[in-house]
């Protein structure tokens, strides 16, 4: 392996080892663990250890499975759409604001329609954040509105024009089905028709959201597994001030 050359490693660097979580529809016994061995052989793992087995009950088993693949991964040519603002704590991220836009953001932040997981959004808007970083109504320059779970996207819209507010941000968790791409698309389309999506940034975010989608999906941006309030809102004072000096 090189440094640019990578696989995954269990027991030691570049042994391939990985651990497979899953899910068939057969029962907890000796047949299903073989069917879980044979599936991952066929898709080409080698050296397949099932170490754990599940009873989902109705006829359904989880499996955990230690395998080696030999398939191996060039980072250097990986290129990947990413959110590239610097990112600043909340000290220097409100002294951006003061020095460059001299004026409070307002963000209505929820999770939309059946949604009813709170952990994203909170993390990024509430006081005391998540992991050692405070949430935006922690930060003197903004003003943080956090209207909570299973949010109609109208209903979103309808307080963000009232409140005149600079960014919307939306959280999805619940991705069954590509649940969240449906909701997130639908919340364009509604700002779109409501000739809102220009007038302020629409930020969306969870576990299955990529820059990447954000933007095909008509977002101006979007913050996955791994990014917290100081990236959303360094990405927010930063924009807007851009936005700002434009003439």
């Amino acid at each position: 392996m090189t440094k640019h050359i990578i696989r995954p490693y269990g027991d030691t660097s570049g042994d391939g080892k990985m651990q497979i979580s899953f899910s068939l529809p057969v029962s907890a016994d000796a047949v299903g663990k073989e069917a879980a061995a044979l599936l991952l052989k066929q898709i080409g793992f080698d050296d397949i250890e099932i170490c754990s087995i599940r009873d989902l009950g109705e006829g359904f088993a989880h499996f955990i499975a230690y395998a080696v693949t030999s398939a191996t991964v060039d980072t250097a040519k990986i290129k990947v759409k990413v959110v590239d603002t610097p990112v600043m704590d909340m000290e220097a991220t409100d002294a951006y604001v003061r020095e460059n836009l001299g004026r409070q953001i307002t963000v209505v932040g929820a999770c939309i329609e059946s949604d009813a997981h709170t952990v994203g959004i909170d993390a990024i808007m509430n006081m005391k954040g998540y992991n050692h970083r405070y949430g935006l109504e922690r930060y003197q320059c903004f003003n943080a509105i956090n209207l909570g779970a299973q949010v109609p996207s109208e209903d979103l819209l309808q307080r963000a024009r009232a409140e005149n507010a600079d960014v919307i941000l939306v959280s999805q968790v619940v991705t069954q089905k590509n649940i969240h791409i449906k909701n997130l698309t639908r919340l364009i389309e509604l700002a779109e028709a409501e000739h809102l999506r220009d007038k302020m940034l629409f930020i969306c975010g969870g576990p299955r959201i990529s820059h990447e989608l954000a933007i095909e999906l008509g977002y101006d941006a979007g913050f996955g597994t791994g990014t917290y309030s100081t990236d959303v809102a360094s990405y927010i004072a930063i924009t807007l001030a851009a936005k700002a000096q434009k003439p």
